[in-house]
């Protein structure tokens, strides 16, 4: 996997458990236990799901006695957020283009139907 931690985030996404592991995550900490109750899958697996996520900066893993909290790490989507709000502002000056587009055809669609 690439060191880029971008390319590391996205990667962690890409994945439908770990996209529902951070939704579930979003409502609080959660042991292993209780991250892996609505997946068929082993412990085993889901704590490989949290490797992957916590290597991302996605989420941090605490230790409170024989309990190790997964717990959403809200900066580790930083990154994210900033690349897709680049693009965000490209998109939505495409769309006030194309709705100016429109609207003068339209306007010139008008003036040619009055003669």
């Amino acid at each position: 996997m690439s060191t880029d931690p971008l390319s590391q985030k996205f990667a962690a996404l890409a994945d439908p458990t770990r996209r529902a592991i951070l939704a579930r995550l979003c409502d609080g900490e959660a042991s292993v236990n209780e991250l892996a109750e609505p997946f068929d899958m082993s412990l085993a697996a889901v704590s490989k799901h949290l490797k992957v996520l916590e290597r991302a900066g996605l989420i941090s893993r605490g230790r409170e006695a024989q309990w190790r909290p997964a717990r959403l790490e809200p900066m580790g989507m930083k990154g994210i957020a900033e690349w897709i709000e680049h693009y965000r502002r490209y998109w939505d000056q495409s769309f006030d283009r194309l709705e100016e587009y429109l609207h003068n055809i339209q306007k010139g669609h008008d003036d040619g139907s009055r003669n």
